[in-house]
């Protein structure tokens, strides 16, 4: 069985991504300095020991930005956000999907848009790509502002059709 088609895209914009891997290497590299030189810093052992973990900390982030954005996000003709690949994530489904915010005050990330779910979701967090925390989903990041601006106009039109179709009733079923 195929996957449905796409109607909308969300790629990493490549600039954005080696540049968000590049600050973190450079203040990975800061700190592992700064814990390995810093024998007569104020503070001694306890202050080169948190360097150390803060540095060993930006280069772990370092690794999971770079997996994440390793992928793109899809929104499927049938209103699936989804993390594509091959066992990609599942983000929300359309019956899921209870209002999107793309405003300026909104709270999301850079070049995209805020999605409000019905119910609470699962915790996730894909640095530089997504985040869902409660009843929200936050979708962008390192991705292009034309992409972001795409694909929450699509999430808009399928929430207008569900609800011209009178499909807006709330899911009681789980």
């Amino acid at each position: 069985m195929s996957d449905p088609a796409p109607l909308a895209r969300m790629t990493p914009n490549p600039t954005r991504r080696y540049m968000a891997m590049l600050m973190l290497g450079g203040l990975a590299l800061i700190f592992l300095y700064l814990a390995a030189k810093g024998r007569d810093a104020a503070g001694g052992l306890p202050t080169q020991l948190a360097l150390g973990a803060a540095g060993l900390a930006a280069l772990w982030l370092l690794g999971a930005v770079r997996r994440a954005t390793a992928r793109a996000l899809v929104l499927t003709a049938t209103g699936d956000l989804r993390e594509s690949g091959e066992g990609g994530r599942l983000l929300a489904r359309l019956d899921q999907m209870e209002a999107i915010e793309r405003g300026t005050f909104a709270f999301k990330p850079s070049h995209g848009f805020l999605l409000r779910l019905r119910a609470r979701g699962p915790r996730g967090w894909a640095p530089g790509l997504w985040w869902a925390v409660g009843r929200q989903i936050g979708v962008g990041g390192v991705t292009s502002a034309t992409e972001g601006k795409q694909m929450a106009e699509a999430i808009t039109m399928l929430l207008v059709q569900r609800a011209a179709s009178g499909a807006d009733a709330p899911d009681t079923a789980d």
